[in-house]
């Protein structure tokens, strides 16, 4: 299991466009891959469940995989994250 913490960057945090862009990204791995942030754990492959999350610019998430190919899919979903989620970082 891989677990890593990872900041939203991008200034309109996880709504619709950049959560479709993660929920993507994560459906390609074959590990289960979820996101917390507080006390909440959410199936980062369900767009509904990040979006749920409510999370803006600045939040930190918890970045959970766990399965055959948790290390790339974390590290994927991680310089993703970083790079904005397709949005520009200002």
């Amino acid at each position: 299991m891989v677990q890593i913490v990872v900041t939203i960057k991008n200034p309109t945090g996880l709504h619709a466009r950049p959560a479709a862009a993660f929920v993507q990204a994560a459906e390609r791995f074959e590990a289960a891959v979820w996101l917390e942030k507080d006390d909440r754990r959410v199936n980062a492959k369900s767009i509904l469940s990040v979006m749920s999350l409510g999370a803006k610019q600045g939040t930190s998430l918890k970045l959970v995989a766990d399965g055959k190919d948790e290390a790339a899919a974390a590290a994927t979903l991680r310089d993703l994250i970083e790079r904005g989620l397709g949005e520009m970082v200002g």
